[in-house]
């Protein structure tokens, strides 16, 4: 019996992508894609959700390619136009499993401890989770197995009785192996769909 929700957060309740400020500042599709693939790239993102502070990371990375100075730092200096806002769709997903009292619901998000304040300031809904285990704060991040673990074990959840949502299959695949039931997210409608087949709505 599922009794427990377990949220990712960017891409899934949030609009959070790189190309909403990239789009201003490399008008170019190719280029920016370039930049986005080969400099400030996603990996070099997860060591700050991972705990490395931002301005090391800014500072690595302007150090091994300095013609790009310039947009590297708005990575972290701009953060905030990432942000394009909610994903309502899921919004009102988390809203109504909030509302059935039926379930505990946590978020297990790789995330920088210093850019999510500023999410937290920006979406109020954050504050409706039960718990939420951050990457940037617990320094390690998906798909590590012991991340998930430190949510189990801090809110006493067995992994049999939760539902774990994330846009990265690479972390679905990390929660599985877990025994925790997953969803890959690709929409909002989709979400409805898996839930409702669950039982879940």
């Amino acid at each position: 019996m599922i009794n427990t929700i377990i949220f990712d957060l960017g891409a899934v309740l949030i609009d959070w992508n790189p190309h909403h400020l990239y789009r201003k500042l490399i008008a170019d599709d190719e280029q920016r894609q370039h930049f986005l693939d080969n400099i400030c790239t996603s990996d070099w993102n997860e060591e700050q959700d991972a705990g490395r502070s931002l301005a090391d990371g800014t500072e690595f990375l302007v150090s091994k390619h300095p013609a790009h100075e310039e947009n590297i730092r708005a990575f972290y200096g701009r953060w905030d136009e990432m942000l394009a806002g909610p994903i309502q769709g899921t919004v009102d997903i988390f809203k109504a499993l909030k509302e059935s009292g039926k379930y505990k619901i946590y978020a297990l998000s790789n995330w920088s401890a210093e850019t999510f304040e500023i999410a937290q300031q920006k979406f109020e809904f954050l504050s409706w989770f039960d718990g939420m285990v951050v990457s940037g704060l617990e320094k390690i991040r998906k798909p590590a197995p012991a991340f998930y673990n430190l949510l189990l074990n801090r809110y006493q959840v067995k992994p049999e009785e939760a539902v774990f949502i994330d846009d990265n299959h690479r972390n679905i695949l990390a929660a599985e192996a877990l025994g925790i039931q997953s969803i890959h997210f690709t929409s909002a409608e989709e979400l409805k769909e898996e839930l409702l087949s669950l039982s879940v709505l």
